[in-house]
Parts: C-alpha cells; structure tokens; sequence
C-alpha cells in the first residue's frame, strides 16, 4: 500500500477547513445577523452613497441603510470599498452581508446575487440652464458645445455624436482640471452650457442650483437595486419587505427631501444695517470670544453670517444647527449642552472652541493669513477633507501650505473618483465647490465688514 506523505495530508486538510469557513461565511443569512446583533453593509464613497461631512457620515444609501437596521433591531456597521466590482467581490468573500448601493442589475450578477430592496432606474441627462432657449431633444445637440470629463460621460457623448451622424462638439476636460460637479456649477454660473450628468448627481446638484433643467434623456435607463448573496434569501426578503412598507414612511421620505430636494443654501440678507456701525445684535459676543484665538472679531461675525444669516434657530439640510452651524456629534465635543444648541453664546463659544482646535491642526501652516483660510475650510468641510487635500498637494507638486490654486485646487478635485480614491486621501467624495465658496464668501466680507465698521 502507498503512503501519502505527511505535508500533503496537511495541505488538503488546510484547504477543507478554508472551505469550510467560508461555505458557513456565506451561509450567514437573516437569523445570524439579528443573532450577532449587528448588519455590516458594503458601499462606496459618492454623493449619493455615503460621504464624511464635517466629521460626520452622511449619504442617502447610507440612511437607508441605517434605517433597515433598526427595523431588525441590530446595529449597522458600514465598510467603504473602491467601486461596483469591489462591492461583489466583497460580498461574495463574505466581508459584508448586503450592499446598500445602487448595484447595477445585470444577468450576470444575477448568477450570484440576490437584488432586493427598491429598484431604483438611472439614466444620463443633459445638464443646462433652465428658460426658453433650454434644449428638448437630443438631435439640438448639433452645433452645440458639450464639456465632459473622462470616462463614461465621454464614451456616450462619442456614441450619441455617431447615432446623430456627428456635429456634436466634444470637449473633454482633463480630470485633473475640473470635476464632473464643478462642470456643473460652471453651467449654473453661466460660464458653459452644457455638461452630462446622470439623473440621481444631476437631482442633488439642482438642489444647489435651482436654474438647472435637467429633463433631456441621453441615455437607456439602467436597473439598479441593493444586493445580497444567494446564501441570503431570507435578508433579501426582509429588505424587499422593508423597503415596500417604508418608502412613503416619514423617515425615507426626510431622507430623500434632505437629498434631492432641500435647497443646500441659506439665504442670505442684511439683518442690521452696517452704515448704523453694526453688523448683528451678537456683535458684542463676536468681539469677546474671538479674541480667544486671536481673530478680527469681524472675521468671526462674517463666518456666523455665511453660515447661519444670524438666524440662531436655523438648521441646515445636513442637520447642523445654530448661530454657527455645528452639527450635532460636534456640539457634545465642544461641550453644548443638550437642548442649548440654539443658544447664540453656546453656539458662539462652541464655534471658537472648535476653530481653536483646527487651529492647532493646521499649526505647520506658519502664515496666519493661510492659516485662516484653511481654518475656515475645515470649518465648512471637517478637517479630514482639508487634510487630503494637502496630501495631494504634496503629492503632485504644489504647496501644502498654500490655498489658493494649491490646496483649494484638490478641495475642488474632491468630488473626481481619481482623485477622492487616491490612496493619500482617508475621507473619500467630498463637494468641494462649496468649501471653496465658503473661503473665499467670509474673507469677502469680512473685507467690507472692517471698511464699514470700526474695530
């Protein structure tokens, strides 16, 4: 009789036990997961998934998903990978139990998975501005100029100039020039016509810019639903369940306005005329507190007016609250008590505190007045943003000590998949346009401000 040798019978038992941890990996469904008390979901970094903003974790998908837990009374841990092919993969090698994404349906993922929840139906779009000269059908593309990034945008555009026998005029703009959202805004602005989108980026971005139309279809509609493994049927059939139950439900409904809908500005105007030496009823507080980081206290005022228009009761689409806009996560840090967050000197105190505390991180930035414009960045985005876009920055080639036309460039890159997946950047999409608004509104006003009033 033969005898096998000893390592081989250690390599094949090796590779049964693997295989057997990972057929019970993946036969973990429903019953598992409430047992183990908690739901861990697979997403990606978008603005329509999940994003970090000013230190907290927001993103549609990303309620939803919050939102299903709960409904199985189990906590929600989330796992951020780099694309659609990474949400399979992951799934399939157990790391998750569902991807709460727009996953796109396809007969070969269907080998694999179980598509559940709401089916969601995507399609490209023509970003314009809106009023009477507004495009209406795709063969009014001729003659026109359409600015695009690389990639998917690109390749359709190039498609539809074929099917309508050519004249569309393509411009493909670098990605490290401008992203697909700042083409966005420059429509909106004025500064170009026309752009591509699809229909979900194109949504949340009209909530910025009320003048974009965004009707004219360039594309076939794609199917799109989360996910789970074949092992999972008994999760698919609960998210089927909870997503028909809940989608007119007060709760989905608050998420999808605070998306889609919600206009994302404060409007703005006077309060207090500054030609009367005053610029708001809180000026006193602006003066006491700010000296405590040794700001111009006009400075502080002009920060509180862009954030708030010195409405203490205000809150913001993305929840922040009070006289200095903090969000709530951020308001217990700095020390608000609870019910407080209203109050203009704990809003004001909260405000300083947290500016003194991005002050120390951005402390290697040696010139105080870059110093303040980083600072105020980190106000707007959380300073985790701020921070890669220093690393990039350093990584190609400009200064990290710098903002405008240096930091500020990869703040407004941070919204390109090229660039928020860098492997320098930890915090992913981020809407950089309205950061480097924000920079650049409060120093603006802060300049009239010390014309008009006296220190």
């Amino acid at each position: 009789m033969k005898t096998v040798p000893f390592a081989y019978v250690c390599v094949v038992l090796c590779l049964l036990l693997a295989a057997c941890g990972k057929s019970k990996e993946e036969a973990v469904d429903l019953p598992q997961i409430i047992e183990r008390g908690e739901l861990t979901v697979l997403t990606v970094s978008g603005s329509t998934s999940y994003f970090n903003y000013r230190g907290e974790p927001m993103g549609f998908q990303y309620e939803l998903a919050q939102q299903f837990a709960r409904s199985l009374g189990v906590k929600l841990n989330v796992k951020i990978v780099k694309d659609e092919n990474a949400l399979v993969d992951s799934l399939l090698a157990g790391k998750g139990d569902l991807i709460a994404y727009n996953l796109a349906v396809t007969n070969r993922r269907k080998d694999k998975l179980i598509y559940c929840g709401e089916e969601n139906i995507t399609h490209q779009v023509i970003v314009q501005r809106r009023g009477k000269n507004a495009l209406t059908d795709v063969t009014q593309l001729v003659d026109r100029d359409v600015y695009v990034n690389p990639g998917v945008y690109r390749v359709r555009l190039a498609n539809l100039n074929k099917e309508l026998g050519g004249g569309i005029r393509l411009h493909v703009m670098p990605a490290d020039s401008v992203s697909a959202e700042g083409l966005i805004t420059q429509v909106a602005e004025g500064v170009i016509d026309y752009t591509v989108a699809t229909n979900e980026v194109a949504r949340i971005n009209k909530t910025y810019y009320p003048n974009l139309d965004i009707r004219l279809k360039i594309s076939f509609d794609q199917r799109s639903s989360w996910a789970v493994r074949k092992t999972s049927p008994r999760l698919a059939e609960a998210a089927d369940k909870w997503h028909k139950e809940n989608i007119n439900s007060a709760e989905f409904r608050a998420s999808a306005q605070r998306y889609f809908e919600l206009n994302k500005h404060v409007s703005h105007g006077a309060i207090l005329s500054v030609a009367d030496g005053k610029i708001s009823v809180y000026d006193d507080l602006f003066r006491k507190y700010a000296k405590q980081i040794g700001w111009d206290w006009r400075l502080l005022a002009s920060l509180a007016y862009t954030e708030s228009n010195f409405d203490p009761n205000v809150t913001s689409w993305a929840g922040a609250k009070g006289l200095m806009q903090l969000m709530p996560a951020t308001s217990r840090a700095m020390g608000v008590p609870v019910g407080k967050e209203n109050d203009p000197e704990e809003s004001i105190r909260a405000g300083v505190k947290l500016i003194a505390a991005l002050q120390q991180i951005f402390k290697k930035v040696d010139d105080p007045a870059e110093q303040v414009k980083f600072v105020l960045a980190a106000y707007n985005a959380g300073a985790g943003h701020v921070t890669d876009a220093i690393a990039l920055a350093r990584k190609y080639g400009r200064d990290p000590y710098v903002w405008e036309h240096n930091v500020a460039h990869y703040i407004l890159l941070k919204s390109n998949e090229e660039f928020y997946q860098d492997p320098v950047c930890k915090n992913g999409y981020f809407r950089g346009t309205e950061t480097y608004n924000f920079v650049r509104e409060v120093l603006e006003r802060t300049e009239v401000y010390k014309e008009k009033i006296r220190s």
